[in-house]
């Protein structure tokens, strides 16, 4: 058996018993995370300079709320997540999870949270049931409890069929709800979710979503990372925008819509160089800004009524032709384009 838990072991006077623990004192209950000016700079080494990979981050999430980290990939999120679950030691700042600080509690915050990594990193030598019962035996329960845990959770998410099955035989979507159910062994009071549809199929991301809003209508808490703008729409109660490992704007969607000024943007390709008094649009009502790069422009419109037909009528008065052109109304997509100014970085 190889298995390795991806979070320390507690020493035996440490375990839980397997269920979420309330918080210490008798009096209001500590945010689920927070985070002070949090901060993570990488040394340099060799030729390569240092990397500020999070510059200064600020989250408050309440008990029992969905919470998503948007940005490009880059952007920080993983970190950050990488801090708050005391796998990455910060160097600047500070932060608690359950109350408890992600430096000085590292292993108490350990038995109190569940994680599931973008990768597989379940145990290829265990079937999915046994990848879960051996997690159980790690975080105290006895051998009966972890097999009906485990049975509890199998059934919960449809793996039935698949129980017996090697995780890495199984699609990406069997094998990402193996981890989550993994992660939900120990009744971990946040759960800690990196990208965790990055690579699945539209059908299976949908299902998979399904599966989390149950979780958090049962009252997990979970912090959720991805660059997916639709995803976070989808579950978040509220949402941080991080770019450049900073966090650009956070609320729910419809504050940040409202905060960030977000626009429709209406985007023409021309098959020859933007006409010159395209960016004299942006003196008109109702548009916010307009950009220009070669053929392609971009207009960010409050009032977008009539600004396509425009942008047409334009090239064709100058004697170009318009070879794609979209609209994209007001979502967190272009919340985010709204405050970074471009498109997101591959």
């Amino acid at each position: 058996m190889t298995a390795s838990p991806d979070n320390e072991r507690p020493s035996d006077n440490e375990r839980p018993s397997g269920g979420a623990r309330p918080p210490d004192g008798g009096g209001a209950p500590a945010p689920a995370v927070r985070a002070a000016d949090l901060r993570k700079t990488y040394p340099a080494s060799g030729p390569r300079p240092e990397v500020p990979a999070v510059r200064g981050i600020d989250l408050d999430v309440p008990r029992g709320e969905f919470f998503g980290l948007l940005g490009p990939n880059g952007a920080g999120k993983s970190t950050t997540i990488g801090m708050l679950t005391t796998l990455v030691v910060p160097t600047g700042g500070g932060a608690s999870v359950c109350g408890l600080d992600v430096v000085k509690d590292a292993v108490e915050i350990k038995r109190r949270i569940g994680v599931v990594s973008q990768n597989n990193t379940l145990d290829s030598d265990l079937t999915a049931a046994e990848n879960l019962e051996f997690r159980g035996r790690f975080f105290g329960l006895s051998a009966k409890d972890a097999r009906r845990r485990a049975d509890e959770l199998i059934e919960l998410f449809g793996l039935g069929e698949h129980r017996k099955g090697n995780p890495f035989e199984m699609s990406g979507g069997q094998a990402k709800r193996v981890m989550i159910c993994r992660a939900l062994m120990h009744g971990p009071e946040v759960l800690f979710l990196d990208e965790p549809t990055a690579g699945l199929d539209p059908q299976t991301r949908t299902n998979l979503w399904d599966v989390l809003r149950g979780l958090q209508e049962g009252g997990q808490t979970i912090v959720l990372t991805t660059h997916y703008m639709e995803e976070a729409e989808a579950l978040c109660d509220r949402v941080a925008v991080v770019d450049h490992g900073r966090v650009l704007a956070s609320g729910t969607v419809d504050e940040l819509k409202a905060s960030a000024g977000a626009d429709t943007v209406i985007t023409v390709s021309y098959d020859d160089a933007a006409p010159r008094d395209i960016e004299a649009l942006a003196d008109r009502g109702g548009i916010t800004k307009v950009e220009v790069n070669g053929g392609q422009v971009r207009v960010f419109a409050a009032e977008p009524d009539g600004v396509l037909g425009e942008l047409v009528a334009l090239g064709a008065k100058a004697g170009v032709g318009v070879t794609d052109a979209s609209q994209l109304r007001p979502s967190l997509e272009t919340v985010f384009l709204t405050l970074t100014g471009r498109e997101y970085r591959e």
